[in-house]
């Protein structure tokens, strides 16, 4: 992937989206195409075929998708599974149909059964039933990574799927009733130490365990990914670590400051109990991540102060 190489990022304002931009402009790449979803409207065939054929991208980075924790989830499964479903068939079908060199696929770990053996392997895909809060989320994503191997089979196309474990990192959203585990914690805490509360309750019992890689690891995996790999199915990204929900919720409230008790509501779902990727694929291929868990919510947090602080300026 030369350095003048037109590279279209989809999502590029996402959490991913975002971290590849960065990754790529400090890397020396210099055309590369984005466009917001006011712009282009992913989940439109015609604008996404037009869009593609006048500019006819070299590679392409699907990151754009509806996403949401437990919740959002469980509440608009509709929009999720629909939302997902046209992004991935419209883009990768106009990929195609425009002659893109490669593209890079990005999923989740929901992909996986609810009960997959752990640490979670690329082959239990398909092996079992999936979570039930997010199966709409997980089956289109699963439709990706087949529409990927599809044409990959049937017309010769360069396009692999990275399924990554939980990100989070800048830009991430900390919207309480759509966000992921991690930034929820992150700014319950910070909102419970300026308001003095007592204490915090958090959904769950505490005890799944989850794996957590920071965002800019991950887009450093999706550069990597793109110049060196090329084969069918998905390929997990992640750390090999896990952490309790409750461990997790601890260690931000060491870094964050804050002083009150943690609640865990054992009436609210839990989720998957664990979800922990297989990721020696990856290693083989050559690539592991660097940044440790407190680095990136230290990095997170910062940047989520820093945000806060611009907006009362």
């Amino acid at each position: 992937m030369h350095k003048h190489a037109k590279i279209y990022i989809a999502g590029h304002r996402g959490l991913v989206g975002s971290a590849l931009l960065r990754k790529l402009e400090s890397e020396g790449y210099t055309n590369l195409l984005v466009k917001t979803h006011k712009e282009l409207d992913l989940r439109q065939q015609d604008a996404v075929q037009s869009f593609f054929q006048n500019e006819k991208p070299d590679y392409v980075f699907l990151a754009a998708a509806k996403v949401g924790g437990i919740l959002a989830n469980a509440s608009h499964g509709a929009q999720f599974i629909y939302d997902n479903l046209m992004i991935a068939a419209n883009v990768i079908h106009s990929a195609y149909e425009a002659g893109v060199t490669k593209l890079l696929n990005l999923g989740s770990s929901c992909i996986y059964p609810k009960y997959a053996e752990q640490p979670i392997r690329e082959t239990s895909l398909l092996g079992g039933v999936l979570e039930p809060t997010n199966q709409p989320y997980a089956l289109a994503k699963i439709a990706a990574i087949e529409l990927c191997d599809s044409y990959r089979k049937q017309y010769g196309c360069d396009f692999i799927s990275a399924m990554p474990t939980n990100l989070f990192g800048p830009n991430d959203n900390f919207d309480l009733q759509s966000s992921h585990v991690l930034p929820a914690l992150l700014r319950k805490m910070l909102e419970a130490q300026e308001k003095n509360a007592p204490s915090v309750t958090l959904w769950g019992t505490g005890t799944p365990k989850r794996e957590f890689l920071f965002v800019d690891d991950m887009a450093d995996a999706c550069l990597f990914l793109m110049q060196n790999f090329s084969e069918p199915g998905p390929i997990n990204v992640g750390t090999g670590k896990d952490i309790s929900i409750r461990d997790l919720a601890i260690l931000i409230k060491e870094l964050t400051g804050y002083q009150g008790e943690l609640i865990f509501d054992s009436s609210k779902p839990d989720g998957t109990p664990r979800k922990l990727l297989d990721v020696s694929k990856l290693a083989n291929a050559g690539w592991q991540a660097s940044t440790s868990l407190r680095q990136g919510i230290l990095s997170t947090l910062n940047w989520y102060l820093s945000q806060a602080e611009l907006e009362h300026a």
